[in-house]
């Protein structure tokens, strides 16, 4: 029995692949084509064939057809991956146009006009549709950006620039001279009430032809190049809006510019306040167009809110984010957390006007020795932020590494109080002097960040014996007090440009509002420093004047310089080519956004 299944299978086999029975065998040996012809032939294979392949599974075992199935997947699979192979190999991925980005930032645009903006909501459309005459590139250095090049006179008090060709309005119009002299001169009129006059007042302007432009400074100014970041407005849609109308214009929340994305359309919730704003790319973009097409913002009332929209994916990135709330976002490996460096500082402003205890000197030296700035970045930074001692920041000009520091030293602080007078503790460790306790209010904001900074240096002046009282106040009640340099210690930031002048922050002309000279300082030898800094375009002879004034102001200790954080982006891992390792302000991130891509081609290498 077993013998006779052999055979059967044998002749199966052989039926299968062709052989030849005994039979006919002897019938090949004559004209195999004979008595049937060729077709006949090719039939008669065919018919095998099929019938072979219907008995292969019962001719052959489970292990021998696994091997079959599996040899012809890879054969198959070689044959199908040889032309991708081949194809991936012969060339590359590139950037290439589409794709959309949403990102979400705290607050709403009210202003988005160059001359107007105020808030950071304001100054991201701002940089996104807008253009300047130069623009700061991803090191942090001043480059052309309307302007195709420039000169300076040798007298270095004219600049004279020159427009790109074919520059345009996102409506079509052409961009010419007469846009920036409109701009610049709606600066400097006081009706128009633009924050931007400071940096205009005493500049002439002349028209040499539709595309060359003369600045005329009546002194030397080292970063007037500064000046010419500001956003052109179009004159032939502003001319005709009277200074009255100019904050309330619908252009406001619907701008024409030159930027590299325009303005599509905005949503607004029931109660009015906007809640999207939608752009597309630019085709005529001066720079060349964006390969991203369509950018959205998305604006959230809190950094809480901001966070949880993220987090029901809302948004792909997410903007200006404490280190507290970072720890809150879900999906953390969707993002690239940037960490970018900015010219801007947070300290505690001393008002020798408003108190009496900050008019000695030895207690803001005190104050100075008792703060552990290190612990302070450390508990509420998260260590994302680096400490500062000075009021000199930038990217431009690098400070001496000479100027004055306060180390912390508490043992210092409590013998610089002893020696003042203030040798006797009270109810809670306070120090009392003639009756009197040495209590001090410290003002800020109810930005979550400050309020914890405040906490812990009432913690650490309090090891000291000093009583501190924090007041926290919302935004438009600050602003009031700040205008009327009604406090006696204010916690709050300052921003520098890249190319630092701190003249608008220091200067004794400045103590007064819209001056932003918060500590009211007011030295005759740190003036005329300022001054002369001002007037300096050799970049070595300037450091050495900001060297000095710093370490005026240091002895002076007007104020405690205490950390300069990073500025934190959550952006999403779809986007390359985001490069900058240095910013001016939160908007200066889309400095070069038309070369960031989301979608990608394949080009031959």
């Amino acid at each position: 029995m077993e013998f006779s299944q052999k055979v059967d299978k044998q002749r199966q086999l052989d039926d299968f692949f062709g052989a030849p029975s005994p039979t006919e065998d002897n019938k090949k040996k004559s004209n195999p084509f004979m008595g049937g012809g060729l077709k006949e032939a090719l039939n008669s294979k065919s018919r095998k064939l099929k019938t072979g392949l219907k008995l292969l599974p019962g001719i052959l075992s489970k292990k021998e057809r696994f091997f079959i199935f599996a040899f012809l997947t890879i054969i198959l699979g070689s044959i199908i991956s040889i032309p991708i192979t081949t194809y991936h190999h012969f060339t590359k991925p590139v950037a290439a146009r589409g794709g959309h980005i949403t990102e979400g930032i705290v607050g709403e645009p009210r202003h988005i006009n160059p001359l107007l903006s105020q808030t950071d909501a304001d100054r991201d459309l701002v940089k996104l549709i807008y253009s300047g005459l130069f623009k700061y590139n991803k090191n942090g250095k001043l480059i052309p950006d309307l302007a195709k090049s420039y000169e300076v006179s040798s007298d270095e008090l004219n600049y004279t620039i020159y427009l790109k060709d074919g520059l345009k309005w996102h409506d079509g119009t052409a961009l010419t001279v007469d846009d920036v002299i409109f701009t610049v001169q709606t600066a400097q009129n006081t009706d128009y009430g633009s924050l931007q006059r400071i940096n205009w007042q005493g500049v002439e302007l002349e028209k040499a032809n539709d595309r060359t432009i003369i600045f005329k400074l009546k002194n030397k100014y080292a970063q007037f190049f500064n000046n010419l970041t500001l956003g052109i407005l179009p004159e032939h849609l502003w001319e005709n809006i009277k200074p009255i109308n100019f904050a309330l214009s619908e252009l406001n929340l619907k701008p024409i510019g030159s930027g590299p994305y325009k303005f599509k359309k905005l949503q607004k919730d029931k109660s009015g306040r906007i809640r999207l704003y939608e752009m597309r790319a630019n085709p005529d973009f001066h720079n060349s167009r964006p390969f991203i097409e369509e950018v959205e913002l998305k604006f959230y009332e809190s950094e809480n809110a901001l966070v949880d929209g993220y987090n029901k994916n809302e948004v792909n990135n997410i903007s200006l984010i404490s280190p507290q709330n970072i720890k809150k976002v879900k999906y953390k490996q969707r993002l690239n957390i940037q960490r970018i460096l900015m010219p801007r500082y947070f300290g505690v402003f001393f008002n020798q006007n408003q108190s009496k205890v900050f008019s000695d000197k030895n207690i803001r030296q005190a104050l100075a020795y008792a703060t552990d700035k290190e612990a302070l970045i450390q508990k509420v930074l998260d260590d994302n932020g680096v400490i500062i001692s000075s009021p000199m920041i930038g990217a431009i000009l690098k400070s001496s590494e000479e100027v004055k520091r306060y180390q912390f030293d508490q043992e210092l602080a409590k013998e610089i109080l002893k020696k003042s007078g203030w040798d006797k503790a009270g109810e809670n460790g306070i120090l009392i002097k003639k009756d009197e306790k040495l209590t001090i209010k410290l003002t800020t904001s109810i930005w979550s960040e400050l309020v914890d900074v405040a906490e812990e240096l009432k913690k650490q002046w309090a090891k000291i014996g000093v009583d501190v009282q924090i007041e926290v106040l919302p935004t438009s009640d600050l602003q009031q007090i700040i205008k009327e340099r009604n406090y006696q210690a204010l916690l709050f930031g300052e921003i520098l440009n890249l190319d630092p002048d701190p003249f608008s922050l220091w200067h004794s002309s400045q103590k007064r509002d819209p001056g932003l000279n918060l500590a009211l300082y007011d030295n005759k030898s740190a003036d005329a420093l300022l001054e002369e800094a001002r007037k300096t375009i050799n970049p070595d002879e300037r450091i050495k004047k900001y060297n000095e004034f710093q370490n005026l102001v240091i002895d002076d200790i007007p104020a405690l310089f205490l950390y300069s954080p990073y500025y934190i982006y959550g952006q999403t891992k779809k986007i390359i080519g985001f490069e900058n390792d240095i910013i001016a302000t939160p908007s200066d991130r889309f400095l070069d956004i038309e070369k960031w891509y989301v979608e990608t081609k394949r080009v031959w290498r």
